[in-house]
């Protein structure tokens, strides 16, 4: 999963790009309010962390021309402790959901799951299910038949963004835009190994290989 990182205190934002990075995410980071109103809307993100105190445009108004332009991208905002009011107008210019600094890494780990969750349907699970299988994100492993079947950083990331989008059609091109950040080249020769790896380890027919168009997940795990 790719996310964006506005946030313009660097140690923090060094802090949570080690930490996102640990947790399997592909993550941009940008300063400015001004870099994040482009990038932000001309990018295929699926989940931005947006900090409301930026320079060049506020975060506010930075998310409220997301929003007017048709972006629905999930956003988190990061807020200062006490600033209710902040928080109040971030959720009405159309923040998905917030936390307030200081801020455990867990939690916001565990908020960032549920968001990507939420916005692919899965709303009413704690954890990822599909096919047959249950993604521990925790661990980076998956679990199938109560039995852990261990997982590559690189399977994991990939198994995860399947599990997201079950029988849809994704193309080469379209996961390594959601599998990589922007400063990292993107070889579908080595995406279709790791698939590979994982039909190996999940039974051949989780994945379908659709000729001309790509990959489909959703097949039962053997």
């Amino acid at each position: 999963m790719r996310l964006l990182l506005v946030e313009d205190h660097v140690p923090l934002a060094d802090e949570l790009m080690a930490g996102l990075a640990r947790q399997g995410y592909a993550v941009d980071w940008l300063a400015d309010g001004r870099d994040a109103v482009y990038q932000g809307s001309s990018e295929p993100y699926d989940l931005i962390i947006l900090d409301l105190g930026l320079p060049g445009v506020p975060g506010l108004e930075v998310l409220a021309q997301w929003r007017a332009g048709g972006l629905s991208t999930p956003v988190l905002i990061l807020t200062a402790r006490g600033s209710w009011a902040e928080r109040i107008e971030g959720l009405k210019a159309g923040a998905d959901d917030y936390l307030t600094k200081p801020f455990h890494p867990e939690e916001l780990q565990l908020r960032i799951q549920a968001l990507l969750r939420r916005s692919h349907g899965q709303v009413n699970q704690p954890t990822l299910k599909s096919a047959g299988l249950h993604l521990d994100e925790g661990r980076q492993c998956v679990v199938r038949d109560g039995t852990d079947i261990q997982l590559t950083a690189a399977e994991f990331r990939l198994l995860r963004y399947f599990m997201l989008h079950p029988e849809q059609i994704l193309s080469k091109s379209h996961l390594a835009e959601h599998l990589y950040d922007g400063e990292t080249e993107r070889d579908s020769n080595v995406l279709e190994v790791h698939v590979n790896h994982l039909r190996r380890k999940l039974g051949r027919s989780v994945i379908e290989t659709r000729r001309g168009q790509g990959y489909l997940f959703g097949g039962q795990a053997q």
